[in-house]
């Protein structure tokens, strides 16, 4: 089998690490130390484990944070990387923030994390649903935080929401729940949708909560290039 464009071992594409505040979900609003996958529009680097490692632990001295934020693309496809890095505990909390699309490589990074976070939109497909179920029952049976967080997508109405609620409850029982509603309310939408959504909501699950986000920063530039992939080797 080629090794054309293969990483080198225990390394992993990234943005870098960033000081940032998180958007959504029950940390929101924390200021945190963010490791970021790299997607499409951003310039990466290879970051070895021990690089990303050391850059966590000189930045958390430099200043106040109050946890770590694993975030980006699908963060888990590096999974070995990801317990490498972290399998020698930082002294931050850290958390996933991810889709709940791969409870199985999740299993092996949860001694590390103290919050699993799963974001939807209301489109999940029935698996994709089912899958995040499935990471938040993983979660549960090892003791770590977890929660659904719900950015509804243009267009998407109460029941799917509604129904991701229900799924996710009979998963876990402890799961926390956030709806962050669309910050703009569209014309002729009654401001009281999402207070009612959320009696609803705790019909089904007793841990729901309806709460503004905070503002999210800019994309990445859509000009801007992957650029040259410099090995960090710590």
């Amino acid at each position: 089998m080629s090794t054309a464009g293969r990483l080198p071992n225990l390394s992993a594409a990234l943005a870098g690490t960033r000081a940032a505040t998180q958007t959504a979900g029950p940390w929101g609003g924390r200021r945190q130390l963010q490791v970021r996958f790299a997607v499409e529009a951003e310039t990466a680097q290879i970051y070895s484990a021990e690089a990303l490692r050391g850059e966590l632990t000189k930045a958390s001295a430099r200043s106040r944070y109050h946890s770590i934020a694993i975030v980006g693309r699908d963060a888990l496809a590096d999974v070995d990387f990801l317990c490498a890095a972290f399998g020698t505990a930082p002294s931050l909390p850290v958390m996933l923030d991810h889709d709940g699309q791969r409870p199985t490589e999740l299993e092996g990074l949860l001694s590390a994390l103290q919050l699993v976070q799963v974001s939807v939109n209301g489109n999940e497909t029935g698996g994709a649903v089912d899958r995040l179920c499935r990471t938040m029952s993983t979660t549960a049976a090892r003791g770590v935080q977890h929660a659904v967080v719900m950015l509804p997508a243009e267009g998407v109405s109460d029941g799917p929401l509604l129904r991701i609620v229900e799924q996710v409850h009979h998963a876990s029982g402890e799961a926390q729940v956030v709806l962050h509603p669309p910050t703009a309310v569209r014309p002729g939408e009654d401001d009281s949708r999402w207070a009612q959504w959320l009696e609803r909501a705790m019909s089904a699950h007793g841990d729901v909560r309806v709460l503004p986000r905070w503002p999210v920063p800019p994309s990445p530039s859509s000009e801007a290039a992957r650029g040259t992939r410099n090995v960090r080797s710590g």
